[in-house]
């Protein structure tokens, strides 16, 4: 068991400089310890990187700087006061650059608005090295003149998962398709989403960004569900068809993006995982406590949506790491900190101004 099935609280309001500095001091060992654990990590990776670890941050710390000052302006706030250096939190950013499939496997799904008894639902098992639990918060951020933002991540990071007060949320699952050693870091076009407040504004964000790796972002908007898969060139658009909900894992759905599937191998039991979420949501009323159970599903296990370490060569140490259901119309989500089999889903709530 967790010393506490919550995840640490932080809320961080004003100019993009002083957001960074109030993280920074209040999360100052969760930031240092994830920056030491991701310098040894891309230590032992490097050798598989095309290009030297600095060069990947310098090159990607100009492509942010591009796409986004304020938000490298925060960074910079972060740096001052929790003792680290900007490369040290551009690292951060940058780290599954340097082995794109090593980010996260996850199984994602976007539901629409049930009627009046049932708002629209995101949800995830965010699947990794349990080690980042150590490093993991659930961060409030009131940017001036943006909206107001939930996530849970990793302290140190630009943004992660999460909603916004205008009832944008997303999700990531990593997907493997061609990649570059250097561009804007995924964790930025997040941010982005995060601070957008429409569909045709989200996708802006992702869509205007001259990437690094590809990925797949999951989407609860205003409008319904929709699901990006990201490439270098392009972003690929997928809504609801026979079915009014969506789902995804870690292998391409759209039919043009059909013949990357088919160039890098399957990430660790991405196709039966999506199988049986969209079996599941086939035959259950998807309220949020159906979705919760659904998120604790052991078939395959211990290669299942509630994954547990296992003997796979290269990602038997992945479990769930957490696994979160938000509503972003009630601006809650709940979160277990661990397998949802073993950890009960907490609730963190988005304060109104």
């Amino acid at each position: 068991m967790k010393s506490s099935t919550r995840f640490p609280e932080i809320t961080v309001a004003g100019t993009p400089k002083e957001m960074g500095q109030q993280l920074g001091e209040q999360a100052r060992d969760a930031v240092r310890g994830f920056c030491e654990y991701s310098r040894d990590y891309a230590e032992q990776t490097c050798q598989l990187a095309a290009a030297p670890i600095e060069q990947v941050v310098g090159r990607s710390l100009e492509h942010a700087e591009q796409y986004a000052p304020h938000m490298v302006e925060e960074l910079r706030g972060v740096a001052s006061t929790a003792d680290v250096s900007l490369n040290d939190l551009m690292l951060l950013q940058v780290r599954n650059q340097l082995r794109p499939s090593d980010d996260a496997g996850c199984t994602a799904v976007s539901l629409p608005s049930g009627g009046v008894r049932q708002g629209a639902i995101l949800a995830q098992n965010w699947d990794a090295d349990p080690t980042l639990d150590a490093f993991t918060v659930v961060l409030t951020r009131r940017p001036q003149g943006k909206p107001a933002a939930l996530t849970c991540t990793q302290a140190g990071l630009i943004s992660y998962l999460g909603f916004n007060a205008a009832g944008i949320g997303a999700c990531v699952n990593t997907l493997p398709a061609p990649s570059r050693e250097w561009g804007v870091p995924h964790y930025f076009t997040l941010r982005g989403l995060h601070e957008a407040t429409s569909l045709e504004s989200a996708f802006a964000a992702v869509d205007r960004a001259e990437r690094a790796i590809p990925a797949n972002i999951m989407l609860c908007t205003p409008q319904g569900p929709v699901d990006f898969e990201v490439t270098l060139e392009k972003v690929y658009q997928l809504f609801p068809d026979d079915q009014p909900w969506l789902t995804h894992s870690n292998h391409c759905v759209h039919e043009s993006l059909q013949a990357v599937n088919e160039q890098f191998p399957e990430l660790i039991q991405s196709y039966a995982r999506k199988e049986r979420i969209d079996q599941l949501l086939t035959h259950r009323d998807a309220d949020r406590e159906a979705v919760m159970e659904m998120l604790r599903d052991h078939e395959g296990y211990p290669r299942s949506i509630c994954r547990h370490a296992n003997d796979d060569p290269q990602h038997g140490i992945w479990t769930t790491v957490f696994s979160m259901v938000m509503e972003p119309a009630e601006n809650q989500m709940f979160v277990s900190r661990g397998n949802p089999c073993e950890q009960p889903y907490e609730r963190y709530q988005l304060v109104a101004d």
